[in-house]
């Protein structure tokens, strides 16, 4: 099954767990603009992650959070650039009604698949 991933400096902004050639991003608090700082170091974390591996899939799980602010966008379509250059997909799940808004608004909910759920989300990356 999934192993869990641990990279130092998470600072609570992300949990991270490994399943083969994906790892699940799963943001463990909304983030805020406020927190810009904390993300953007989660963030930096997590790409790291990406550059010294060889996981080509993400799926971001957002069963914990309600919210996303542009930091977290801008993350997003980062990660997604990352993820392209390896041949590899990106899926959402467990997106709430206003992070669906969010995304919709941005026009960035036609860039991924948008899941009910991580194991959805993870046969959507796999495809």
């Amino acid at each position: 099954m999934a192993q869990t991933v641990k990279p130092a400096n998470v600072d609570g902004t992300f949990d991270i767990e490994q399943e083969h050639d994906t790892i699940i991003v799963v943001p463990a608090v909304d983030l805020q603009e406020l927190d810009y700082q904390r993300i953007e170091e989660g963030a930096r974390i997590v790409l790291d992650l990406l550059n010294s591996t060889d996981i080509k899939n993400v799926v971001l799980d957002f069963h914990k959070t309600d919210y996303y602010g542009s930091t977290a966008l801008s993350f997003f379509v980062k990660l997604w650039k990352k993820v392209r250059v390896r041949n590899g997909r990106m899926a959402f799940c467990n997106v709430s009604e206003h992070e669906k808004e969010i995304l919709h608004i941005t026009k960035l909910d036609h860039l991924w698949p948008i899941c009910p759920s991580r194991i959805e989300a993870i046969k959507a990356v796999k495809e």
